[in-house]
């Protein structure tokens, strides 16, 4: 623990090894968002330039906040929780998302962990895994 926070082991290249922190109020996750996708869903686990992210993609367009929102509700059922607990904290701009999760930080890295152990385990295609 570090001044109230939760730091995330790091890899060797001194980059976080996880897409999330645990924060006081629950956790931050990173994202990399693909808009105009033919639906949306939750794709796995990528590398970015930032680090690790939880590759996601929706049907709505970057226009008007729309990807952005779209995004929010696909973690709020992704995770099952309340959409209210969701919100997007940097990246509105950007491909690389950072959303966060209000809840128990151990509850909610937790639950990430199971979600994605079941989307690594999964044989299907990329674009056929979880909705």
């Amino acid at each position: 623990m570090h001044a109230g926070r939760v730091i995330p082991a790091a890899s060797a290249s001194g980059k976080p090894s996880l897409p999330w922190r645990s924060t006081d109020a629950g956790i931050v996750i990173r994202f990399r968002l693909t808009p105009r996708s033919s639906r949306s869903a939750i794709d796995g686990r990528g590398e970015t330039a930032e680090g690790p992210a939880i590759l996601a993609r929706v049907n709505a367009v970057p226009e008007d906040n729309a990807a952005n929102m779209a995004l929010t509700e696909l973690v709020a059922a992704w995770l099952q929780c309340p959409k209210r607990d969701v919100a997007l904290i940097g990246g509105a701009k950007s491909r690389i998302k950072n959303i966060s999760v209000a809840g128990d930080p151990e509850g909610l890295a937790r639950r990430l962990s199971e979600r994605l152990a079941v989307l690594g385990s999964d044989d299907r295609n990329p674009g056929q895994r979880a909705r």
